[in-house]
Formats: C-alpha cells, sequence, structure tokens
C-alpha cells in the first residue's frame, strides 16, 4: 500500500492562488496513478484532476480547466495540484489519491489522504 499526505491547504482570497502537495510513501510511487479530488461542502466527492503514473497524460474536471495543473515528481514522490484564478466554488477538503487501475476510473483509487483544507473567501 502507499500512504498519502497532503499539504498547501488554507485560505485564500478570490482570484488568488494555492500550490497542494502530496507526499507519497510505502511503495513505489510511479507504479500509481494518481489525483486530486475534492469534497465541497454539502456535495458530493468529485473529481478534480488526474495524472497517468509516468506524467505524459492529464485530465481535468471541466470546472477547473485553464485554472489548475496537476503535476507529479516519481523521483521525489510527490503530487502536486497548483491552482490558480481561485473561486469561492472551489473551497472544498481536497484529497489526493493513488489508482492501482486508469487514472480516469475514480472506483479504482484505493487510496486516500487525509485532505487538507481549501477555502476560498469572495
Amino acid at each position: 500500500q502507499v500512504q498519502l499526505v497532503e499539504s498547501g491547504g488554507g485560505l485564500v482570497q478570490a482570484g488568488g492562488s494555492l500550490r497542494l502537495s502530496c507526499a507519497a510513501s510505502g511503495r513505489t510511487f510511479s507504479s500509481y496513478a494518481m489525483a486530486w479530488f475534492r469534497h465541497p461542502p454539502g456535495k458530493e466527492r468529485e473529481f478534480v484532476a488526474g495524472v497517468t503514473r509516468n506524467g505524459a497524460a492529464r485530465a481535468y474536471a471541466d470546472s477547473v480547466k485553464g485554472r489548475f495543473t496537476i503535476s507529479r515528481d516519481n523521483a521525489k514522490n510527490f503530487l502536486y495540484l497548483e491552482m490558480n484564478s481561485l473561486r469561492p466554488e472551489d473551497t472544498a477538503v481536497y484529497y489526493c489519491a493513488a489508482s492501482t487501475g486508469s487514472v480516469y476510473n475514480s472506483n479504482q483509487y484505493s487510496y486516500w489522504g487525509q485532505g487538507t483544507q481549501v477555502t476560498v473567501s469572495s
């Protein structure tokens, strides 16, 4: 298994930026597809962005395309989410997750971090 720990969340004004990090340990990081999910208050968890094992392909939710960038550093076992032009609706607990399957299949994300709170004020 792999252990995941998110960091970088906080309070930011609308239009601002944050960089989330996810540190992975326990197994070879590059053996997992990785993704960021978020859980807004009162809403269901949703996929935000994903990246394939070698970083060659990325996927984004329509709501964050052009604003968020997912990346990974397999040498350092880190996953990142660069968030720009933040909006109040981006407010959520953000989780990094590891998949033993496809980056596109939400059901195959078997390992999750504890989450980090991102709050975007108007």
